[in-house]
This record gives C-alpha cells, structure tokens and sequence, in this order.
C-alpha cells in the first residue's frame, strides 16, 4: 500500500509540476534573431563608419537608416520564409487530405501498421487505427503528424514572424544610436550600451535553453565586441585610404 501511495504521490507531482515551453511558435526565433542582427549589424555599420572619423551628424544618419533598412528587410525575408514554409506544408496536407479520402482502407492499414512499427500488438493497432480513422479530420492530424513530423493546428503565422522581427530587429539596432540621440559626441557611450545590450540579450536566450546565462551572454558579448572591432579597423583602414 505504502508503495502504491507513493506512486501515486510521484504520478500528481509529475502531472502538476511537468511542463514544455512553446517550442513550435512562430515567434521565438525571429524575435531572438532580430534583437541580436539589430545589435550586432548596427554596431558594427556604426562603428565602421566612426573609425573613418566622420561627423557625429553622419554617425547618426548611419544608424538610423541602417535600423530602417535593417528593420524592413528582416520582416520582409521572415515573411516570405515563413510564409514559404506555411504554404509547402499546406500542399502537403492537401496530398494526405486526397490520399484519406480517395484511399481511406490503405490510409487505415498504413496507420495501423505504423504503431505496430512501434511495438503495439497487430491486433490493437488495427483498432486503434480503426477508430482513429473514423474522424477525417482526426485522421488527417495524426497521419501529418507521423508522416510529416507537423501539428496542422499549430502552424507558424508568416504575420507574426514578420512583425515580432521587425520589432526586435528596430529595438536592438536602436541601442547603438540612441546615446548619439540624447546627444553624445563620442563612439564609447554607445559602444558600451551596445556590449550591455548584447550579453542581456545572450542571457535572456539562456532562458529558454540549456545553456548557463553567464555563458550565453558572454557568447553574444564576444561575438558582437568581435564585430564592432574588426568594422572600426576597416572603416579607419578606409577613412586613411580615402583621405
């Protein structure tokens, strides 16, 4: 009894405490991307053209213009990937929609023989089929799911991609320009909130990974101080060249 009564304590902790993040969403992964192109690909234009020593008025334009191009252009290419990647899967899901409804026997067999593929007993795999089948939508679902590896219900929106990296992409490239804004004459103010920006963003990521937020972090920090560093040599390499 005692060990049954454990179990069952063991069986209602599991189902209170087991919990997945959303790791399907259309959202996720063009808002981390954005921040950190917006961060890394504005700094970095930024301090290039700093290290040609060009006015703070030139400065500014720069990084305005490169967080508008920057911004346009990730919505736009998360759009049309996304929007591509949407529409494949619905010509898929229209091939399965015909084979269910011209071939619903063989559709049946093949799910049947499926979970015996898994170590289901033929005969319960068969009714399990069997039942399953009879709603065609519950059939297409499962069939796109074990064929396909997809949810029909859970498909990544080509919107919300767009706009959740236009607005991560336009944030991230803001922090570069903006102690240009409130009226600074010097690269360093804005190089520093970048790198600031830059290992948070790496730690924020680290929420939603395995890995440690110190390690993520630093990851980004390395990876965009990188950037900024190598534009800066070539935009004063430049800026000598051209003077």
């Amino acid at each position: 009894m005692a060990i049954i009564e454990t179990e069952a304590t063991l069986h209602e902790a599991h189902r209170d405490n087991h919990t997945h993040r959303d790791v399907n969403g259309g959202w996720l992964r063009p808002a981390v991307f954005g921040a950190m192109d917006g961060l890394v690909s504005n700094l970095a234009l930024m301090t290039g053209v700093a290290g040609g020593a060009v006015s703070r008025e030139t400065i500014v334009i720069t990084g305005l213009a490169g967080l508008a191009a920057g911004a346009f252009s990730m919505a736009a290419g998360e759009y049309t990937s996304v929007a591509s990647q949407r529409e494949l899967v619905e010509a898929e899901l229209d091939v399965e929609r015909r084979e269910l409804r011209k071939h619903p026997a063989d559709e049946e067999k093949e799910l049947a023989e499926l979970y015996a593929s898994r170590g289901v007993e033929p005969e319960l795999a068969r009714e399990v089929a069997r039942q399953l089948s009879k709603d065609p939508e519950q059939a297409l679902e499962i069939h796109a799911r074990e064929e396909l590896g997809i949810d029909p219900g859970d498909l990544p929106s080509p919107t919300v991609a767009a706009v959740s990296s236009f607005g991560s992409f336009a944030l991230g490239a803001l922090l570069p320009v903006l102690p240009y804004l409130l009226g600074a004459t010097v690269l360093w103010p804005a190089l520093l909130l970048a790198l600031i920006g830059l290992f948070a963003c790496g730690a924020v990521v680290a929420k939603v990974t395995a890995r440690s937020w110190w390690f993520s972090g630093l990851r980004q920090l390395a990876l965009g101080g990188a950037a900024a560093g190598v534009t800066y040599a070539l935009g004063s390499l430049f800026g000598t060249a051209v003077g």
